[in-house]
């Protein structure tokens, strides 16, 4: 089936009521989309679907835990009621946890799988259907941490592994079946969302996004070129791509070195704050950390969907590195 134009699209988003999720309802709805916003908080739901519609957009929303099959499906159910169809359903929702991983506790590494990993899965089970109906996309986000290992963030670690398993292995199934549905995964590098604000933290400090972080807006952007374009897989950050090629070509020297990276994932000269957002809804409405700033250009993301821009801007760099090497050859 022919990719619809945004403009003609149903997005479903889940963890909706801030950070990636936030900012992609934004942008698609921006770009003419009608937006069907899943997460736990109502008031935050509420709000954000005021907010497109005073913008002239379309939305609708439903509260749910996308660890809950049942309650998932009958958002669903409300999308489809409210739009008629889905087209491109993006499985967002994420929780993490900052803490050894001998030191987690049981309940919220399990709480962590519930979220992550199983409400990836319920989204797939919910969403693959409609999505057959539609010839639409299943777009799931990743991490680069589910590449690679990391100390601090093991159990989320643990959690994004186990997203890229299922992913690939769906699409396999799904293209064997001759499924129309599109199965792309998104390997975000740290972005600056609230994610450590919210996150359970059982360090001596304040948790911060992995180094360096990128503006999560690149990934809202990665979202919605998928949303129109044939891709299995994305990265947006260019300096996360690097540190899993890395990882994987040199494993023992990354195992010497990645226990220096923790002491940047916590900042102890601030006092730690234990997140509200583990097993209930937190206080969402917010896009960006209030925390941090991102880096707001990915090179590796504009080559991949803006190939031509991005050959400019290397050619450009050329030519004035190729500029600077002559004049100072002459002088």
């Amino acid at each position: 089936m022919p990719h619809r134009p945004l403009s003609d699209q149903v997005f479903v988003i889940t963890g909706a009521s801030s950070g990636i999720g936030l900012l992609t309802a934004r942008k698609a709805a921006g770009a003419g989309a009608r937006v069907f916003l899943i997460s736990r908080n109502d008031a935050a739901l509420r709000a954000i679907v005021q907010e497109v519609e005073a913008d002239g957009g379309r939305a609708a929303y439903a509260v749910a835990d996308v660890g809950e099959r049942e309650a998932l499906q009958r958002a669903a159910s409300c999308a489809i009621a409210a739009f008629g169809r889905i087209d491109t359903w993006v499985s967002n929702a994420g929780v993490a946890i900052y803490a050894p991983l001998l030191a987690t506790p049981l309940e919220e590494h399990e709480r962590l799988f519930r979220t992550n990993y199983f409400g990836a899965v319920n989204s797939a089970q919910v969403a693959v259907p409609y999505l057959t109906a539609s010839g639409g996309a299943l777009v799931t986000i990743g991490s680069i941490a589910g590449d690679m290992p990391s100390p601090v963030m093991g159990a989320y670690t643990a959690s994004k592994h186990a997203i890229h398993a299922f992913v690939a292995s769906l699409r396999i199934e799904l293209k064997a079946a001759r499924s129309p549905v599109r199965v792309t995964l998104i390997k975000p590098s740290g972005m600056t969302t609230p994610i450590a604000m919210h996150a359970a933290n059982h360090e001596d400090g304040q948790a911060r996004i992995p180094p360096p972080p990128y503006d999560p807006a690149l990934v809202a952007d990665a979202i919605l070129y998928t949303a129109t374009h044939n891709v299995r897989a994305l990265t947006v950050g260019g300096i996360g791509r690097l540190e899993v090629l890395f990882a994987s070509h040199f494993p023992a020297l990354f195992e010497r070195l990645a226990p220096l990276v923790g002491p940047f994932l916590v900042d102890r000269s601030k006092p730690a704050t234990q997140g509200d957002n583990l097993f209930g809804p937190g206080t969402d409405g917010e896009a960006r950390s209030r925390n941090e700033e991102g880096r707001r250009s990915s090179l590796t993301l504009a080559a991949r969907t803006r190939p031509h821009a991005a050959a400019a801007l290397v050619g450009g760099a050329a030519v004035i590195l190729g500029g600077l090497f002559l004049r100072n050859r002459r002088s």
